[in-house]
């Protein structure tokens, strides 16, 4: 039986990594099939819509999306695409695992990472809520809730038990912002408790970035508000090789959307350099997703093989070849 999903390319780099998606969750031998639902600065501009009816009309249909890279414009213009997917389908967890590819020159490459990152996706300072006061005064709201909190909390922990992890680390700022990061911190306690088997810690941010940097290999699960969750991902990625390599999800209780952590990367769109490794790896991500771990574990396995091979990788992680290329080495690697 087959599997509707939406696929959604993006701009950009966005429509390169999708393709070298597609082909590889085509050589699975899964059967998907693709609702196409195109988005880029330019039919966003055009529309005015961050989030055109047909997109999400596609996205309620397959309730399964994977989404390339979408423009961003800094300090002015349309919100962000992805804050606006989350809120809009509630897409309340991401979902970022971070691990060592065998055999990528890294300064860790000595040390096996392999944590996951869960970051509550729908509030913080990420809820917009801002206001300039008088000429040149801005507030922005930081706004924590127990609701959502608990539901970050919960994904956490069920997953660290379903998948056999032992170690849960809340990051928070409790000791400055005491009421918001203490609400935060009181329901991952909370939480923890219903866990006996789960060992749960807590650290201040910027002493975790601190730890993230001397010893990675410490790190099991971390538990994160949203900005917390949005920089340390990226600090966490750059411990394994960069942005390039690392997978993601948005998951709600009804919508699940996969998409690579980098950006668009207009500068070498179209020629062929773009690293489509975190596209086919959340794709990984969502084959686990819809019940095809088989084929997921195939399509992990192939991916670790290139890398360990190493003669096929692209240029952001020391290599010289294509993305097409790199496509074609992990088709083969599941073949055989």
């Amino acid at each position: 039986m087959p599997h509707y999903c939406t696929l959604i390319p993006g701009d950009g780099i966005g429509p390169e990594v999708s393709q070298a998606a597609v082909r590889a969750l085509s050589a699975t031998g899964v059967d998907i099939v693709w609702k196409r639902a195109e988005l880029n600065e330019a039919i966003i501009l055009e529309s005015g819509k961050t989030l055109p009816k047909y997109l999400l009309d596609s996205l309620n249909e397959t309730r399964v999306g994977l989404k390339g890279p979408v423009t961003t414009p800094v300090a002015g213009g349309f919100q962000s695409v992805n804050v606006q997917l989350r809120k809009t389908l509630d897409l309340f967890a991401n979902v970022r695992p971070v691990k060592t590819l065998p055999g990528l020159k890294t300064r860790f490459q000595d040390v096996a990472i392999d944590m996951v990152i869960f970051r509550e996706n729908t509030e913080d300072l990420y809820s917009g809520l801002e206001h300039e006061v008088v000429k040149d005064v801005v507030t922005s709201l930081k706004v924590i809730t127990r609701v959502a909190s608990e539901r970050i909390a919960n994904y956490a922990f069920n997953y660290a038990r379903l998948n056999n992890r032992t170690h849960v680390a809340a990051i928070h700022k409790a000791n400055i912002m005491k009421l918001a990061d203490g609400l935060f911190l009181r329901c991952c306690r909370e939480t923890a408790a219903k866990f006996p088997e789960i060992h749960y810690k807590e650290l201040i941010v910027d002493n975790a970035s601190m730890q993230l940097v001397i010893r990675p290999e410490t790190f099991d699960l971390l538990l994160l508000p949203n900005l917390y969750g949005d920089i340390i991902s990226d600090l966490a990625a750059g411990l394994v090789g960069g942005l390039g390599i690392v997978p993601g999800a948005n998951m709600g209780e009804h919508h699940a959307v996969f998409e690579a952590v980098h950006g668009s990367a207009p500068d070498i769109a179209g020629q062929g350099k773009a690293n489509p490794t975190a596209m086919i790896l959340s794709s990984v991500m969502l084959l686990t997703h819809i019940g095809e771990k088989d084929a997921a574990h195939r399509l992990q396995s192939a991916v670790e093989k290139v890398y360990a091979e190493g003669k096929y990788l692209t240029g952001d992680v020391g290599g010289a070849s294509s993305t097409i290329e790199f496509t074609d080495a992990v088709v083969r690697a599941l073949k055989d």
